[in-house]
């Protein structure tokens, strides 16, 4: 039986500030703290599953700059297959600038550098990779042309793909239906949709629009309430445990992660997304995006310890 998690993505550089509230416009906050690691919603996913258990090869473009082999060591460092990270001439890698305030709330910009370089050409090149997957994982910090190369050549295969709209903006959306696993929050899922979600009803509402559009299984993460998947014939909702958040970066990510490993390990879907949102969860606890994904001692641990 496959078990490869194959997670075609962006690798970023995070420069991240922490500091104790989050400036207005025109306002400098001084006294902040600096970290610099590693992030990006492909290598954040990657990262996640790898940690969780997961047998994971990343699909990714990275550039020329002095942060490069070192972000690079640490994915093979997770056990991560890094044979298909390529790497593109006179571009650097992507890089975001993070800050992050009270309660662990952020902004975010992101330079995309090479990411942009991972192209349907690259795409080629794996094919003998991705007949090995049991799953395939995306984000959209990668070209529309791209992610829709690979759901064309997944579904030819009959490969299951998991997609995670994040962040949300324009998309040739009437592939969806190639897509079986649609992972979204409440914004991505309003603006998939074109329902409006403020609150859970809605983001049912949305999650059934987009069944009824041809999606397998749609996941909505809806933060402190919880998560829940819908299929054309079920809803399974979990809550959301209970942490003190001191950085909420790469949550979503890490929920992606571990929600890629329990369901490739055929886990049932109330089961699968208590492993993902305990993982979730512990990550909320911890400063960085890949620093705070968890190890599957310490998701299965929490879940000993913890209820919903």
């Amino acid at each position: 039986m496959k078990n490869r998690i194959v997670v075609i993505g962006s690798s970023n550089v995070d420069l991240l500030m922490k500091m104790d509230h989050l400036p207005e416009k025109g306002e400098t906050v001084t006294d902040a703290d600096f970290f610099q690691v590693y992030g990006g919603k492909g290598a954040n996913q990657a990262v996640a599953a790898a940690r969780a258990g997961g047998n994971v090869s990343f699909v990714n473009c990275v550039g020329e700059d002095a942060y490069t082999p070192q972000m690079v060591q640490n994915f093979k460092n997770d056990n991560i297959d890094t044979r298909f990270v390529f790497q593109e001439k006179g571009i650097a890698s992507g890089h975001a600038l993070i800050m992050i305030g009270g309660a662990g709330m952020n902004y975010l910009s992101v330079a995309p550098g090479a990411n942009y370089r991972l192209l349907p050409s690259y795409i080629d090149r794996i094919e003998t990779l991705i007949d090995e997957a049991a799953m395939i994982v995306m984000q959209y910090e990668i070209p529309e042309e791209t992610i829709q190369y690979v759901l064309e050549m997944a579904d030819k295969k009959g490969i299951p793909v998991m997609w995670n709209v994040a962040p949300a903006r324009s998309f040739d959306f009437s592939s969806i239906s190639k897509v079986n696993i649609l992972v979204l929050n409440e914004v991505e899922a309003g603006f998939v949709s074109l329902i409006p979600v403020a609150n859970e009803s809605d983001a049912e509402k949305a999650a059934q629009k987009l069944v009824g559009m041809g999606v397998e299984k749609v996941v909505i993460t809806l933060g402190k309430q919880g998560a829940f998947v819908m299929t054309r014939n079920e809803k399974v909702s979990v809550p959301a445990f209970r942490v003190e958040a001191v950085d909420t970066t790469a949550a979503g990510d890490t929920f992606c992660g571990g929600l890629a490993v329990a369901l490739v390990e055929g886990k049932p879907l109330e089961d699968a997304l208590r492993f993902a949102s305990a993982a979730a969860a512990i990550s909320v606890t911890r400063m960085g995006a890949q620093p705070s994904a968890p190890t599957r001692r310490e998701i299965e641990e929490f879940l000993q310890t913890h209820t919903l």
